[in-house]
């Protein structure tokens, strides 16, 4: 539901006067300064929103794509920086830094930064590290004006914009790192794909690799095609605070002023061709060829929110020097832990790898820790280090029996019809699939196709690892499913499964066809790896995996095998 501010600009600016908290506004009988400006800075003593050892200031300048859009940005500096010092920045930019909460009002008192990676500057201790802090509102957010883009080409703009800025400042060395989680971990990725000298390095945690691939699953929408736009509507519209200086709160009031950017960002967001502009120019993946700014990602396989589409073409297409957590996790950042302590990861020293990353690229510094390039958590909850992901041992193409099945969703007369099943032989070593199955196969008929691959043990015990779901018209269909690092143990099976999108399997918003739906010549191509071949490092299980398991195990009646795994190892 859509928010809108109440408060008026002249009521506003009239309260802010009276308070004595209008930027410049406080007298010598009020010794307290609780609003930053771009001259005049506020302390943790002054204004307990602001971080323990820093200093807080406001700026405002505009995006880079000529438009009349002017970006907020709040910046956190060392506190008794002298006036002449330069320091290296982390920059956050996104849609969760209003003053007022990320995703809805949190009950502030007073305005001040946000809090959103509070966790990050107390993990490294940013300020005595010698860095600073700065969070961008991109356009429609926060302090910033415009309409609100879905890291489109405006928002791109905007990211560009806030680099350049960062790079230029008076207190800056001209070295740019980007942090960021989710929204933010995807303009990290955008950052990256701009190949801007002042972007040094990228810290990017559960990010979107490519933004159609994750709201509309090879033509099937998710239900994020309208909760997701819904909900930055709101984070848009959100009211801002009482003392925010009248300058932000008009800017802050833009979607008042202009509800089309609102009904517009719906709207785009129903867009069903993955070839039209909306969503080539969302394409993370596709555009990040031949960047090289050096590169530090998570993801989890088992991500219920921003899943592992298009990492593997992203990672292939970036040149320069890539780091990763990869792993059996879902939305979480590195630190995360659980409500008994457990970290979500199951690795530790998150912020200790991720500052000596920002040292090394930022400042020159050498590490003094070798740590792997690649960390990797697989199924069985163990970890390994590797040089890079995927690692490759073998590539398998397995040719499956066809057959029919009805797109019938779950209802109708069909509702308990079958889909296709096809059942390897037992395994005869532990092998590993890696990297990003891919399925192809000819179809007869109009509706919708799901296909699921399962780790299947000796007394039937199943558990579906990898799944994807598609549009299906008679021709040629072929497509990707989610990236996977699951190990099977030496006489499990694969078990594959063709047919409808039943009911409650996912988000998707499916229409079945009720049609009959006859494919054949299909094709599976699995990247195969011999876990023998391990390099073990540091880390526990994630407590999700155990969740996961729970809810992704069933029991299959073992069929009759209709192909062979290959071993692993040549």
């Amino acid at each position: 539901m859509k928010r809108f501010r109440a408060t008026g600009l002249v009521a506003t600016a009239l309260v802010l006067a009276l308070t004595g908290v209008l930027a410049g506004s406080a007298t010598a009988a009020e010794p307290k300064v609780a609003v930053a400006t771009a001259t005049v800075s506020v302390t943790h003593e002054q204004n307990d929103r602001v971080p323990e050892g820093a200093t807080w200031t406001q700026h405002y300048f505009p995006s880079s794509d000529g438009s009349d859009v002017e970006l907020h940005a709040d910046v956190l500096l060392p506190e008794g920086l002298a006036k002449s010092a330069k320091v290296p920045v982390i920059l956050s930019a996104g849609s969760y830094f209003g003053h007022s909460g990320q995703t809805a009002p949190e009950g502030w008192k007073q305005t001040g930064p946000s809090n959103r990676f509070q966790d990050f500057i107390e993990g490294t201790d940013l300020f005595k590290q010698g860095y600073a802090f700065v969070m961008v509102d991109t356009r429609g957010f926060g302090g910033s004006t415009g309409c609100l883009d879905a890291a489109g080409p405006g928002e791109q703009a905007d990211v560009k914009a806030a680099i350049d800025w960062a790079a230029r400042q008076p207190w800056s060395t001209g070295a740019v790192g980007m942090y960021g989680k989710s929204y933010d971990a995807i303009t990290g990725l955008i950052g990256n794909n701009l190949n801007q000298d002042a972007l040094k390095a990228v810290v990017a945690q559960e990010p979107i690799w490519d933004l159609y691939r994750n709201i509309r699953s090879n033509g099937v929408p998710r239900t994020t095609a309208v909760t997701v736009p819904s909900a930055y509507n709101t984070i848009a519209s959100l009211p801002q605070l009482p003392d925010d200086d009248a300058r932000y709160q008009a800017n802050a009031k833009y979607e008042e002023k202009n509800p089309e950017c609102l009904v517009a960002n719906l709207f785009d967001y129903q867009i069903a061709d993955p070839q039209s502009k909306y969503w080539r120019d969302r394409d993370y993946a596709q555009h990040a060829k031949g960047s090289d700014t050096p590169l530090f990602v998570t993801q989890g396989f088992l991500e219920w929110n921003t899943e592992p589409e298009a990492m593997q073409e992203y990672l292939a297409n970036h040149k320069g020097p890539q780091r990763a957590w990869l792993g059996q996790w879902d939305h979480k950042r590195g630190n995360e832990v659980t409500v008994d302590g457990r970290l979500e990861m199951g690795r530790k020293g998150w912020f200790k790898e991720t500052l000596s990353f920002y040292d090394q690229y930022l400042k020159g510094v050498k590490p003094t820790i070798a740590y792997p390039k690649v960390s990797i958590q697989d199924s069985t909850g163990t970890w390994r280090a590797q040089n890079e992901w995927p690692v490759i041992e073998r590539s398998a193409v397995i040719r499956l029996r066809g057959g029919s099945y009805v797109d019938h969703g779950g209802e109708g007369k069909h509702a308990k019809s079958p889909g296709i099943f096809n059942w390897s032989q037992p395994l005869t070593q532990k092998t590993r699939i890696t990297a990003t199955p891919r399925i192809a196969l000819n179809a007869k008929g109009n509706g919708n196709l799901m296909i699921k691959l399962y780790d299947v043990a000796p007394d039937g015990k199943a558990v579906m690892f990898d799944e994807q779901v598609s549009l299906v018209k008679p021709g040629r269909v072929a497509f990707d499913l989610k990236s996977t690092d699951w190990t099977l143990a030496a006489g499990h099976r694969i078990a594959v499964e063709i047919g409808t999108v039943p009911p409650r399997s996912g988000d998707w918003v499916d229409t079945p066809s009720q049609e009959m739906i006859k494919v054949k010549d299909v094709r599976l191509d699995l990247d195969l790896d011999n876990p023998a071949d391990d390099v073990s490092t540091e880390g526990a299980r994630s407590p999700y995996l155990d969740t996961y398991l729970s809810g992704y195990t069933s029991k299959l009646p073992i069929g009759r095998p209709t192909f062979i795994v290959p071993s692993a190892r040549r």
